[in-house]
C-alpha cells in the first residue's frame, strides 16, 4: 500500500477534504476521495464536503501497483440464499470487506451492489467470517440482525466445520495434523510458533501466541505435488497456508511462504486454496447446512493432470464436531 500524507496548514482548514486531496494529487486525489482512501487524522472519511482542523495529518492511501480492485457479482455467484443467510463462490483476488484505500472493490460491497440492483434495496449484510484475498470457495454473509449473534458465536466457538482443499509442493505423509503456536514475529507477519509457546505474551504488544491446530489427508499425487483436504480446528490467520510450508510443502503460488508461482507450464496468479465446504446449524431455524462450492478453472484443471494417481488407501479423518 502506498501513501501520500498533508500536515494540514491554518488555510486548509478553509478547504473541503475533497478539494485537498485532489490539490496533492490532481488524478490520484480525486480516485482516493470515491474509494474512500482518504484518511483524517486516523480517521476515514467517506463525505468530500468536511474540513479538517490546522495540525491534523491527512493521508491518501492508495491501492498497491495503483490499480483498484473492480469487482460486480451476478446471479451465479450466488452459492446460496435464504431469508438470513447468503453465500459466495468467491473467487480468487476478491477482498472480502473493505481495505484502507478502498471500500468498493469487494465483495462485502459488491454484494450490496447487487441485491439492491436486483431486489430494489440491499439487505443490512453482515461478513461471517474471512478470508483471504486469493482463497476461493465459500464465503458466507448474514442479511438479517436475527442472524447475526448466533452466526457469529458458532464461528467463535468452534461449531461451524471448514473443509478446504489446497495443492501443494512435494509429498507430504499420507494424513497428519499440526499442532503449533501463532502469532506476529517481530516484522509484524504471520508465523509458526513452538506449541510449548502457546499463552507466551509477545513484544511490542503483539498479543500472546494462540494454538493453531490443522488436520491433512493427501487426496492425489501430482507430479512433484499434491491434492491435500485440509480440516482446521482453529480459524488463524493464514493457518493452513502457515501450516503446509511448516510441513516443507507449502501451497502452489504462495510467495509469501515460499510456495512456487508457476507450475506444469501455468503462472499461477495466487495460491491455490479452496474454501470447500461449509457445515453449520442454521443460525434461526436450526437446521443443518451443507454449503459446498466448486473448484475454480485453474484449480480445477492442475488437479485434475492426467500424470496425477488417485490414491487407494483411502486415508480420512474425522471432522471437528466441536
Amino acid at each position: 500500500m502506498q501513501a501520500i500524507q498533508h500536515i494540514l496548514a491554518a488555510s486548509d482548514a478553509q478547504v473541503s477534504i475533497g478539494d485537498l486531496a485532489e490539490s496533492l494529487s490532481p488524478y490520484i486525489g480525486t480516485q482516493a476521495v470515491a474509494r474512500g482512501g482518504v484518511w483524517l487524522a486516523g480517521r476515514r472519511v467517506i463525505d468530500p464536503d468536511v474540513r479538517g482542523v490546522a495540525g491534523a495529518t491527512l493521508t491518501l492511501r492508495l491501492p498497491p501497483g495503483g490499480v483498484y480492485a473492480e469487482l460486480e457479482l451476478g446471479a451465479g455467484d450466488i452459492a446460496y440464499e435464504d431469508a438470513w443467510l447468503i453465500a459466495l463462490h468467491k473467487g480468487m483476488g476478491w477482498y472480502v470487506g473493505a481495505t484502507p484505500w478502498d471500500v468498493v472493490g469487494n465483495a462485502l460491497a459488491a454484494l450490496g451492489r447487487y441485491l439492491e440492483a436486483r431486489d430494489g434495496v440491499a439487505p443490512p449484510l453482515h461478513l461471517a467470517h474471512q478470508l483471504d484475498r486469493d482463497t476461493t470457495g465459500i464465503l458466507l454473509f448474514s442479511t438479517s440482525p436475527l442472524a447475526n449473534g448466533p452466526l457469529t458465536a458458532a464461528f467463535a466457538s468452534g461449531q461451524v466445520s471448514k473443509t478446504y482443499r489446497c495443492l501443494v509442493v512435494g509429498s507430504p505423509l499420507d494424513t497428519g495434523e499440526v499442532r503449533s503456536g501463532h502469532g506476529r514475529a517481530a516484522g509484524g507477519r504471520w508465523r509458526v510458533y513452538p506449541h510449548e509457546e502457546v499463552g507466551r505474551e509477545l513484544p511490542s504488544g503483539g498479543g500472546r501466541v494462540k494454538e493453531a491446530h490443522t488436520g491433512y489427508a493427501v487426496e492425489r499425487w501430482l507430479d512433484g505435488a499434491a491434492l491435500v483436504r485440509c480440516v482446521p480446528h482453529t480459524g488463524r490467520t493464514h493457518q493452513i497456508r502457515l501450516h503446509m510450508a511448516h510441513l516443507g510443502h507449502p501451497l502452489l503460488g504462495d510467495a509469501r511462504y515460499g510456495g512456487p508461482t508457476a507450475y506444469a507450464g501455468r503462472e499461477l496468479p495466487g495460491h491455490l486454496l479452496h474454501a470447500a465446504e461449509l457445515r453449520l446449524r442454521h443460525p434461526v431455524t436450526g437446521t443443518t447446512l451443507d454449503l459446498v462450492s466448486p473448484y475454480p478453472a485453474l484449480f480445477a484443471e492442475i488437479s485434475a493432470l492426467s500424470l496425477s494417481i488417485d490414491k487407494v488407501s483411502g486415508a480420512r479423518f474425522q471432522r471437528d464436531s466441536s
